[in-house]
């Protein structure tokens, strides 16, 4: 019998950790702490592992053993406890999961929590600063009052000290694996809170494939939220056998932005650049005083972002909104600019998530959408069904641009928009639609052939896009249209006669029954 734990082994363990906090906790804020405590528990294991076989081959040579651990993709230090008042050290003790499950029954867990969590991050401050900063495991108003709030850490600590975590028995991919499948699930307890941290891994997988990220490229999602669509990104070159890409991420929400830098070490891709701030009005992504130029730009922004900060857009100094300010109470086209403008210059390739609205909307959004399409960036519109998303129900489209068919790209002879309706293919559900690969195989299948589909897919000529006033709305070019069948209206009027006849009988024989009831 294998050692290796599973798959379904680390999931269904780590998910019923949840319920230590579950009814008591909002899902949008417990996700934090369950995400942490797996990620201390990855790293703490990993040390010992490490630790282990370095006793095995030094013996009890400490200093050694100290420089060998030194060079590991996480430190753990040891860390203080130190009185309030005089501030002498109280306690001394390893900063790893281990040493708090040893100390699960004290009185102050939540506290000691965090200071493992502060030691391990001011020690690995080259990638972990600031990672833990937004969560507080001491915290009354989340997890309770201190009697209550030290129960809950105990069964936190005690269920995950059922995980071993250690290379040995557990691969990499199944612990990344875990981190997606548990964001996913809270995200569906989460409902549109969820939109803060979580694009459906099979729409983040569709924009992956639909932008193809190559050998050597640079994929940046400046609304990466939790990072999967970044990861499924990368894990679309890995699949070619080569890890020679680079990740790049801006997220605005500071515990979602955390994630998503644990979300990059357990998916063992320690060197992707994860920025915390506002992409739109303070874009973090910059090397020589100018915004970073990306091979591949993708991203799920949230739709139609409200005071986005369109009053400060005319003097960006990026120039980002150089073909219009979007409305102040939309920033779909702001995100769009800005995406294109970090799209390599007759190279780049972008493929973002919309609503309908940016498709149709006049104003400031129609005249931008006129010029993106007068300069010939628009490839690809292409609908998706409705529900898709735990934050709406709404149908959306996926926009690709496509800065080779600049002037002097190599696709610049391109001179139409491919349009797909993929809205009616769908696996349905109660709470929420589902894309198989089957559905995201014929769709991309369909904008790599970029031919004429009946009633799923045209290839319309700018000039025809002009004549409809730059409306990209799909049915104006995808012709769903069904002929209604034939009636015979004389076969429904003898069905009509056939049933009043039986209605009849049955009235006769309901009326005896009646009778011999005596009622």
């Amino acid at each position: 019998m294998s050692d290796q734990l599973t798959q379904q082994d680390v999931n269904s363990t780590a998910w019923a950790a949840c319920d230590t906090f579950r009814g008591v906790v909002d899902p949008a804020q417990y996700k934090d702490y369950i995400l942490v405590m797996l990620f201390l528990k990855y790293i703490s294991d990993l040390w010992k592992d490490h630790y282990e076989a370095y006793r095995q081959q030094y013996g009890d040579d400490d200093e050694r053993i100290r420089r060998k651990l030194d060079r590991e993709r996480f430190t753990l230090p040891f860390v203080e406890f130190k009185d309030e008042k005089t501030g002498a050290i109280i306690a001394r003790f390893p900063g790893d999961f281990n040493s708090l499950y040893d100390r699960r029954n004290e009185s102050n867990l939540g506290e000691l929590i965090n200071i493992v969590l502060d030691g391990v991050e001011e020690a690995n401050k080259a990638k972990l600063d600031r990672v833990f900063r937004n969560i507080d495991f001491n915290s009354e108003a989340n997890l309770g009052q201190t009697k209550d709030r030290n129960r809950r850490l105990k069964n936190l600590l005690e269920d995950f000290a059922k995980l071993d975590l250690r290379p040995s028995r557990v691969s990499e991919d199944v612990i990344g694996n875990t981190y997606i499948y548990l964001i996913e699930r809270f995200a569906a307890d989460a409902g549109k809170k969820a939109g803060e941290f979580y694009t459906p891994k099979q729409v983040s997988r569709l924009l992956a494939r639909l932008a193809h990220p190559k050998l050597g490229n640079r994929i940046c999602d400046p609304a990466c939220g939790s990072g999967g669509l970044l990861i499924e990104a990368g894990e679309l070159i890995r699949t070619q056998g080569s890890n020679d890409y680079a990740l790049y991420g801006q997220e605005v929400n500071g515990s979602t932005w955390a994630l998503a830098r644990m979300n990059m070490f357990l998916h063992g891709k320690d060197a992707a650049r994860i920025e915390w701030g506002d992409t739109l009005n303070s874009p973090a992504l910059i090397e020589a005083d100018r915004l970073m130029r990306f091979d591949v730009v993708v991203a799920n922004p949230p739709f139609s972002l409200d005071k986005w900060g369109a009053e400060h857009a005319e003097s960006d100094r990026f120039n980002r909104y150089w073909r219009g300010v979007p409305p102040k109470s939309k920033g779909d086209y702001a995100f769009i600019s800005h995406m294109i403008e970090t799209a390599l210059p007759q190279a780049g390739r972008v493929a973002v998530v919309v609503p309908h609205g940016v498709l149709f909307r006049s104003g400031a959004e129609g005249r931008i959408r006129q010029k993106l399409i007068e300069d010939n960036l628009l490839d690809a519109v292409i609908g998706l069904p409705a529900n898709l998303f735990p934050t709406t129900s709404i149908p959306v489209a996926v926009l690709v641009f496509d800065r080779a068919r600049e002037k002097g790209g190599e696709r610049e002879t391109c001179r139409d928009v491919l349009f797909i309706d993929a809205s009616r293919e769908f696996q349905a559900a109660k709470t929420q639609n589902a894309l198989f690969d089957s559905h995201l195989d014929k769709i991309v299948a369909t904008f790599e052939a970029r031919q004429h589909v009946d009633k799923y897919a045209y290839v319309a000529p700018l000039s025809e896009i002009a004549e409809n006033d730059f409306n990209l709305n799909i049915p104006r070019y995808v012709d769903t249209f069904e002929e209604e069948e034939e009636i015979d209206v004389a076969a429904v009027e003898q069905e009509i006669e056939r049933l009043e006849a039986e209605l009849a009988e049955v009235r006769v024989k309901m009326k005896q029954y009646l009778k011999e009831l005596g009622v």
